[in-house]
């Protein structure tokens, strides 16, 4: 049995027993920590939202740990350039204390019906939001007929053609 988390921004196999080093995570050592499940695996294969709300994997913190340190070094050749930095990353030693894939509790049926209570208020609310001023006031339109005015000229004296090399061969008498 097994199961493919997300984490930090990067995904995991994990077992039961197992110790990962893990991007930062929020929590104090000793703490125990819910990993978001993408797959499930023991007899059969489970990997639709529907099946893995029902999946759990608890990891318990063991320490807070820095990454090893890399060096940066950027050069540009002829121009006298270089610089050297280092990093080390900030990482979370944790084990993975249980996998289990379990029938719904009570507590999530019950979060599934308070959006459907909560469904009136917003009704409720909709009404009040047209009397809110508007941010912007329209142009009146006045101005928008003065802009179009300006604009029919620039038009016009674009849609003259210009005159070809031989047409100006020919002004000039050559």
């Amino acid at each position: 049995m097994y199961a493919i988390v997300k984490t930090g921004g990067k995904q995991y196999r994990v077992e039961r027993g197992q110790h990962l080093l893990v991007e930062r995570l929020a929590v104090k050592e000793g703490a125990s920590v819910n990993l978001e499940p993408l797959l499930y695996r023991s007899e059969e294969a489970v990997f639709d939202k529907g099946g893995l709300e029902r999946v759990r994997v608890t990891a318990k913190v063991l320490a807070h740990e820095r990454g090893e340190k890399l060096r940066v070094f950027k050069f540009k050749p002829k121009r006298g350039y270089k610089r050297r930095t280092g990093h080390r990353q900030e990482l979370t030693r944790i084990e993975v204390t249980e996998i289990s894939h379990g029938a719904s509790t009570g507590a999530r049926p019950a979060r599934a019906k308070a959006p459907d209570a909560a469904k009136p208020a917003p009704a409720k609310a909709a009404p009040s939001k047209p009397s809110a001023p508007k941010p912007s006031a329209p142009k009146p339109p006045a101005a928008k007929a003065a802009a179009k005015a300006k604009a029919k000229p620039k038009a016009a004296s674009a849609a003259k053609p210009k005159p070809s090399a031989k047409e100006k061969e020919g002004k000039d008498g050559s």
